[in-house]
C-alpha cells in the first residue's frame, strides 16, 4: 500500500497573513485559472536530478500538461499543482527519488488536491530561487514540465577557483623548510604579495542530466564518460605547477551551451576544452578528432553534421529560454573571432598530435565548424571527441580507467606544449 500522503494545510492563502506568506510563480502564458476542458493527461516519467550548483524535477507527459507553483515560507517548501493529471504510480513514487544528499530537497508529498488537480509538495531545506517552465517534445522527449531549484546566493566560479587553490596550499602545510622566495611567485599569493596569476583551463564536460549524449552499443554514456575524463584532466592540470582548471560541471545535471562559455568568462579562462566522445551511424567509424569554431562554415559534411548535433543539446538536456542572457548571447554571435580561432587551431593541433600517440585518428587535421560552446570571443576553444563512442572497440577504451587516464595525460600533454611555445597574454593580477 503506498503511504498516505496529509495534505498541507498552510498552502491555503485566504488569511491575510497567509497571502504576505506565499507568493505566485507563473509562467507568462499560464492563467490564474486552470481551462476546465482539458483531458486527464497521464505523466509518463517523473526524474529527478540533484546536484550542488541546482536540482531538477522533471514531469514528461503525451500532452501539455497546466501547472502552477506557489513558494510558501515557514517552513519553505514549493507547491506545484498539475491539472488534468492521473494520480499514477510515476508520480506517487516522486518521494522515493529524494536523496538524502539533495541540497534543496528535504522530502516530497504528493496527493490529490481537487478533482481535477495533483499536488506535489516539496519541502525545502532552505529558501531557494525557483525557476518553472515547459519544454516541447523534441527527440525521444514528449511535453516537460521543468522546476529548477537554485540556490538563493549562486557560488562564484572564480571565488571556487581562488578557495580550492588556497585550501590545497594549506593542506600542504607550511613548514619552515619551505622555499619562502618560491612561495611569492605561486598563483593566488597571499595578500601583499605580487602574485604570479596561473594558466586557467576551463574543462567542459559535453552533455550531463536529462542530455545523456550519444549512448554506445553496451549501453555506455557519452556524459558519463565526458565526466570522468574531464575530472582526470582537471585533476592532473592542478597538479602542474602555475596552472589551475574548474569544471563547468561536476556532476550529473545539465548545463546550457551559453552558461558553460559564461563560466569560462568569468574565471578569466586561458583555454576552453570541451570533451565529448563521438557516435555515428555506422559501427566502422573510429579515431579522435579536435574540432574549432568556424566563422565561414564547416570544413567538411561530418564537422557540420557533428555541430548540428552538439548545438541541439540545449533542446534536449532543456533550458529556459526566458532566463537567458539574450545579449550576451548577441554579442558572442556578432564579435569578430579571428584572433580566437587561430589561436584554437594552435592549440588543438598541438592537442590532436598528443591524443595521437594514444588512439588512432580520424582525420589528421584540425577541423572547423559552428559548435555554440565554442563561440566565446576571447577564449581560445577546443573541442575534444575523445573516441567514438559508437565503435564497440572505442566504446570499451572509453569505459575503461586505464585508456580514460592515457586521453586525460595526453591532452594535459598537448595543453602544456602549447602553452610553452604560446603564453597567455597577461591578465589582471588576482590577490
Amino acid at each position: 500500500m503506498p503511504r498516505r500522503i496529509r495534505r498541507d494545510p498552510v498552502v491555503d492563502c485566504a488569511s491575510p497573513a497567509r497571502r504576505r506568506a506565499c507568493c505566485w510563480l507563473l509562467l507568462p502564458a499560464a492563467p490564474w485559472f486552470f481551462p476546465t476542458s482539458l483531458l486527464a493527461s497521464t505523466v509518463a516519467s517523473a526524474r529527478l536530478w540533484p546536484a550542488q550548483e541546482y536540482t531538477r524535477l522533471i514531469l514528461e507527459s503525451g500532452s501539455a500538461v497546466a501547472h502552477q507553483l506557489l513558494a510558501v515560507k515557514n517552513p519553505a517548501r514549493l507547491v506545484l499543482d498539475l491539472e488534468g493529471v492521473e494520480l499514477t504510480g510515476e508520480i506517487e513514487q516522486l518521494p522515493r527519488l529524494v536523496l538524502p544528499g539533495d541540497p534543496y530537497i528535504q522530502a516530497i508529498r504528493v496527493a490529490r488536491f481537487k478533482p481535477s488537480v495533483v499536488r506535489i509538495v516539496l519541502d525545502l531545506k532552505t529558501e531557494v530561487n525557483p525557476q518553472l517552465f515547459a519544454l516541447k517534445p523534441f527527440g525521444e522527449y514528449g511535453h516537460r514540465v521543468v522546476l529548477d531549484l537554485y540556490s538563493l546566493t549562486p557560488p562564484d566560479p572564480l571565488m571556487a577557483l581562488l578557495e580550492g587553490d588556497r585550501n590545497a596550499r594549506d593542506g600542504a602545510g607550511d613548514s619552515e623548510s619551505a622555499d619562502k622566495s618560491a612561495a611569492s611567485d605561486k598563483p593566488f599569493g597571499k595578500p601583499g604579495r605580487a602574485a604570479r596569476r596561473p594558466i586557467i583551463i576551463a574543462i567542459d564536460p559535453g552533455h550531463g542530466g536529462e542530455d545523456p549524449g550519444a549512448i554506445g552499443h553496451r549501453g555506455t554514456y557519452e556524459k558519463n564518460v565526458t565526466l570522468a575524463i574531464a575530472r582526470r584532466l582537471k585533476k592532473l592540470i592542478d597538479a602542474e605547477p602555475g596552472m589551475r582548471a574548474m569544471l563547468t560541471r561536476d556532476d550529473d545535471y545539465y548545463v546550457a551551451l551559453n552558461e558553460r562559455v559564461q563560466k569560462a568568462r568569468r574565471v578569466q579562462a586561458d583555454l576552453f576544452i570541451s570533451v565529448h566522445a563521438d557516435a555515428f551511424s555506422t559501427a566502422s567509424a573510429r579515431g579522435s578528432s579536435v574540432f574549432v569554431l568556424s566563422e565561414h562554415g564547416a570544413t567538411s559534411a561530418a564537422a557540420r553534421w557533428l555541430a548540428q548535433r552538439e548545438n541541439e543539446a540545449d533542446l534536449i538536456g532543456g533550458v529556459n529560454l526566458d532566463s537567458r542572457d539574450r545579449v550576451l548571447a548577441q554579442t558572442l554571435l556578432s564579435l569578430s573571432q579571428s584572433a580566437q580561432i587561430n589561436d584554437s587551431l594552435r592549440v588543438g593541433r598541438s592537442v590532436l598530435d598528443g591524443i595521437g600517440a594514444v588512439n588512432a585518428l580520424h582525420k589528421g587535421s584540425v577541423e572547423q565548424a559552428g559548435f555554440a560552446v565554442l563561440k566565446a570571443p576571447d577564449i581560445p576553444s577546443i573541442l575534444v571527441e575523445t573516441a567514438f563512442i559508437s565503435n564497440p572497440e572505442e566504446e570499451q577504451k572509453l569505459k575503461s580507467d586505464v585508456h580514460q587516464q592515457r586521453f586525460a595525460e595526453s591532452i594535459t600533454g598537448g595543453v602544456k606544449h602549447y602553452f610553452a611555445q604560446n603564453p597567455p597574454l597577461a591578465r589582471s593580477r588576482v590577490g
